[in-house]
């Protein structure tokens, strides 16, 4: 019986790969060619017609300018359609355009008038930025950019902003924010003046957004699609509402199992990377009916999850995707975003920073990760700072796992979970953020973190939002958020305001457990033997270095702490959550022991001590909690 399995799999594996073929793609090559190695395609979109299941796409060397759109996708896991880019080898894919023949007027500015043919059916610089959400400071925001040697210039509302700007003195780039554009566009041209300051443009490399996206199918329901080692840039992008069809520059249109792996992702208007919604279940629902005063957004959002769940909204069609190993940053909304088409998805490994910097507008949908309904997702091992917010979880957050990420100076807060009613896990986290936590749900479950900011805890009897059936999208309920449920173990805290913790819950109608956790920077140092808690008059003085693109963790504990012992987490210990019944498992269904650490080192059995980090092996006194190599 063994042997035949063996030649059954065996000849699955070869025929797979005789039916496979490779495509090439270059910049030395002709859309008339045969697209082989040796004769290979001028561009991606002509190898896109010739590719099928378990067929690969190759690209060379180069700088593509067009916006991919797939015709076909795998038919499983085996039998992917890949698009990568070639070992070794720089390959961009930009949703820009070079613009050449500026005209100087003065003080540094230039004009440059182009005509609307130019830009086919899409102009950037007539569409405006708008949708669910979406503030836009009172003036008007394009879809468009300009970038001067690959960095992107401030946009402005009038003409006499660009020729006499002033810098922005709280951006985290004040110099570069007097680099400003403004466009005015008619029926037959459009016309964009730039002030360069000290640069000629037409000796630098300028470039103006022009494709609302580089990579998107125009359908949905193209599965088993691989993305790999590619520049993406520069793209067009619109507002990505959780209402409306979300379009970044790497978007998977309603589909399932992609990959998207080992690819730099930058300078997108918007979203870098949208596991989101399409559009024919509602889009911008509640802007588009502003003159209904009877129905706000939160009535306009469960009517858009109803209609996604007559939309095939289950495991068999949507999810399953796969996010790692990429670099996103300088994204004004997000790296990474998805409504309701992110479920069973896994996103790690990521380096995100630099998220929502300019901020010339705002909105309840920016973060460096923002998903609604992460069923069963799982968040571990990202690097993510600098990004306003650091992950943002929102709704139906229900089987998620956010799992030894490392989040910093992100100046809202690092962690967010929003109207959600559990069961949820945040474990062996590193969160140095002033706001760690802030805890709109009920039923989470904090284990093992190091915690260096406030927590924050908000109850919300306004809204009912929807909770499921254990690990799937069939819905059981919907409910508000009372506030408690909450399950905090074995955390670190160095905060003298942590010590509020206890006492916020107080006022939580739910009860809550807190148990075996050290709270740092205490006006007393006490043990609760009753919580097994101890509260120590000691600062670790927790300190972080940045060098070479490693990140390492520089602080002190005294004999307090080490001595300081707590019990084994488990599924078991965690018991069973009050709305949705059910416990904290594996998305499988399987228990979790909480028996490996930040760095996937298996902890103590019989006395594991509090806070991420298993043991604590300081090399020339300090930690390394990154590496940038391992990306």
């Amino acid at each position: 019986m063994k042997n035949k399995i063996v030649l059954i799999v065996l000849f699955i594996f070869i025929t797979t790969n005789l039916s496979a073929k490779e495509y090439h793609v270059s910049k030395q090559g002709n859309d008339l060619n045969s697209g082989s190695l040796q004769s290979p395609f001028l561009t991606i979109n002509q190898a896109v017609k010739f590719a099928f299941p378990g067929d690969t796409i190759t690209v060379h060397a180069g700088t593509y300018r067009e916006w991919v759109k797939p015709l076909q996708g795998g038919t499983s896991d085996l039998k992917r359609i890949v698009y990568r880019a070639a070992p070794g080898e720089r390959v961009e894919i930009k949703g820009s355009e070079v613009i050449t023949g500026w005209r100087k007027e003065k003080n540094g500015v230039w004009k440059v008038i182009i005509p609307n043919t130019f830009f086919g059916n899409y102009n950037p610089y007539q569409e405006l930025i708008h949708g669910d959400w979406f503030i836009d400071n009172d003036r008007i925001h394009h879809t468009g950019e300009v970038f001067i040697n690959g960095k992107s210039l401030y946009e402005k509302e009038t003409i006499e902003k660009v020729r006499h700007p002033v810098a922005i003195n709280n951006s985290s780039d004040p110099i570069g924010s007097t680099y400003t554009w403004y466009c005015e566009s008619n029926a037959t041209h459009t016309t964009i003046w730039v002030n360069f300051q000290k640069y000629n443009p037409n000796k630098e490399l300028v470039e103006i957004s022009t494709r609302k996206t580089c990579f998107y199918p125009e359908k949905p329901g193209l599965n088993y699609i691989t993305i790999k080692g590619f520049h993406f840039s520069q793209a067009a992008t619109q507002w990505a509402a959780p209402t409306a069809e979300q379009v970044g520059m790497i978007s998977t249109h309603w589909n399932k199992g992609w990959i998207i792996e080992n690819n730099v992702i930058s300078d997108s208007k918007t979203n870098g990377i949208t596991l989101g919604k399409e559009r024919g279940t509602g889009h911008n629902t509640w802007t588009a009916d502003a003159e209904n005063i009877n129905r706000d957004g939160n009535i306009h959002y469960i009517e858009v999850v109803f209609n996604v769940l007559r939309n095939n909204w289950n495991k068999e069609h949507v999810g399953t995707h796969i996010v790692r190993n990429n670099t996103i940053y300088n994204c004004e909304q997000t790296a990474i975003c998805g409504s309701m088409g992110a479920v069973f998805s896994t996103i790690e490994n990521n380096h995100i920073y630099n998220i929502y910097t300019k901020r010339q507008f705002k909105g309840y949908e920016m973060a460096g990760i923002k998903l609604h309904a992460p069923v069963d997702v799982t968040i571990k091992n990202n690097r993510i700072h600098d990004a306003g917010r650091g992950i943002w979880l929102d709704w139906m957050v229900q089987g998620a796992r956010v799992s030894s990420n490392l989040l910093y100076r992100n100046d809202m807060d690092d962690l967010l979970i929003e109207v959600s009613h559990g069961p949820y896990i945040v474990d062996n986290n590193i969160l140095l953020s002033e706001t760690a936590i802030v805890n709109w749900s009920q039923g989470g479950a904090y284990i093992h973190n190091l915690i260096t900011g406030n927590v924050k805890l908000v109850s919300d009897k306004n809204r009912f939002t929807p909770y499921f059936l254990p690990h799937s999208i069939d819905m059981a309920g919907l409910t508000t958020i009372h506030g408690g449920d909450d399950r905090f173990y074995n955390n670190i805290f160095t905060t003298a305001d942590s010590n509020g913790l206890s006492s916020a819950y107080e006022s939580a109608e739910l009860p809550s457990w807190l148990y075996g956790n050290v709270y740092f920077n205490q006006k007393e140092s006490t043990i609760n033997d009753s919580h097994n808690e101890v509260h120590l008059n000691y600062n670790p003085t927790v300190k972080l270095l940045e060098k070479e693109g490693d990140v390492y963790l520089q602080f002190s504990v005294n004999k307090a702490f080490l001595e300081h012992r707590v019990e084994l987490i488990s599924t078991q210990t965690l018991g069973v959550t009050k709305i949705v019944k059910t416990v904290f498992d594996h998305p499988n269904g399987s228990e979790i022991i909480f028996n490996v650490d930040y760095f996937g080192i298996n902890r103590s059995n019989d006395n594991p001590v509090a806070g991420p980090f298993s043991t604590i092996n300081m090399e020339n006194g300090s930690l390394k909690i990154w590496n940038s190599k391992e990306l």
